[in-house]
C-alpha cells in the first residue's frame, strides 16, 4: 500500500480541534465518539519522518476516525517538526509534551477519561509516543524535565523508530541520518539520554511494537530489538509482525496491521499487554 492509496480515501474531520497558543503547530483535534462519556482515551501521535514537509497530524485522521466510531476518544497532537523554526530539540518534544499535558486541562470537559491513557504512536510519531511515556524519568538538569507530566499507562510503538540510534542505520537517511543531530541536540553531551526511550529503560509501562513484515521504513528487526531491550530493563514489552504489511498499512483502518493494533489498544485500555 502506498501513501497516495491512503491519501485518495476521502478526509475524515475531527470533532473539534483545540488551540493551545498563537501557533499553527500549538494545536490538537479531538475526536469524540457519540453518547456521554466518559470516553477511554488514545493520545495519537502522527510520523513523518519528524518533519511537517512529510506529515503532519491529518495523516492520522483515518485511523483517529475509525477508533472514534469504535467508541474510543483521540487525542491527535500537533508539533513542531526539525524543518520548521525552533523545532528538533528541545521545540519538539516540548511542544509534543505540552500537547499531552494539555488532555489533562481539557479532557474531562469534552468527557474523556484521563485516569488510563493509551498512547499510539506512528513511525517517528512511535519515538515521540514511547518519549512521553519515559519522560517522567528526566532528571530536572534535562531541558526537557516537567514536574508533572501526563502519566502514559501504555504505548502502542506502531512501526515506530524508537530506538534512535539503531534507527540511524537502518531506516532511510532523509528521514533521520539527515536531521539526527537537529531531533538530539547534538553537540552536546549524552545527547540520546533525554531524547531515545531506548536509553530512558525502564519505562514501567506496557509497550507493544506492531511492525509490518513488509516495512521498509521501520523494518520488524527495530522493533523486537528495542522490546528486547524493553524487556531485558524489566518493562512488559510485546512485539506482533504482521505478514504481507508494509509502512502504510499500520495506519490505514481495515488492513490486517491496523486491526491488530486496534486489539492491541483496546486490551491496554483494559489493563492488558496481550490481546488474547
Amino acid at each position: 500500500m502506498t501513501w497516495p492509496d491512503l491519501k485518495a480515501r476521502p478526509l475524515p474531520q475531527p470533532t473539534q480541534s483545540i488551540s493551545l497558543g498563537d501557533h499553527p503547530w500549538s494545536i490538537v483535534d479531538a475526536w469524540l465518539p457519540d453518547g456521554q462519556g466518559p470516553h477511554p482515551t488514545v493520545l495519537m501521535v502522527h510520523g513523518g519522518c519528524w518533519q511537517k514537509a512529510i506529515a503532519d497530524r491529518t495523516l492520522m485522521n483515518y485511523a483517529a476516525e475509525d477508533l472514534r466510531r469504535r467508541g474510543l476518544a483521540v487525542w491527535n497532537i500537533e508539533y513542531r517538526g526539525v524543518d520548521e523554526e525552533g523545532g528538533g530539540y528541545p521545540g519538539t518534544y516540548l511542544d509534543v509534551a505540552r500537547a499531552a499535558d494539555a488532555l489533562l486541562d481539557h479532557g474531562p470537559a469534552l468527557g474523556l477519561k484521563t485516569d488510563r491513557i493509551i498512547a499510539f504512536g506512528h513511525s517517528a510519531g512511535g519515538h515521540l509516543a514511547l518519549w512521553l511515556a519515559a519522560r517522567g524519568r528526566l532528571p530536572p538538569t534535562s531541558p526537557l524535565f516537567s514536574t508533572a507530566p501526563l502519566k502514559i499507562s501504555g504505548v502502542v510503538n506502531s512501526g515506530g523508530l524508537a530506538d534512535l540510534a539503531a534507527s540511524k542505520a537502518v531506516t532511510a537517511a532523509d528521514c533521520l541520518a539527515n536531521i539526527y543531530d537537529a531531533l538530539i541536540g547534538e553537540p552536546r553531551p549524552n545527547a540520546l539520554a533525554d531524547t531515545s526511550p531506548a536509553e530512558m529503560l525502564p519505562l514501567g509501562v506496557a509497550q507493544v511494537c506492531v511492525n509490518g513484515a513488509c516495512d521498509r521504513i521501520a523494518p520488524p528487526a527495530l522493533g523486537e530489538a528495542y522490546a528486547a531491550k524493553a524487556r531485558a530493563a524489566g518493562d512488559e514489552a510485546r512485539v506482533e509482525v504482521v505478514p504481507d504489511q508494509g509502512h502504510v498499512e499500520l495506519i490505514a483502518p481495515g488492513t490486517p496491521a491496523f486491526e491488530a493494533q486496534t486489539r492491541h489498544i483496546l486490551a491496554l485500555l483494559k489493563g492488558a499487554s496481550d490481546p488474547g
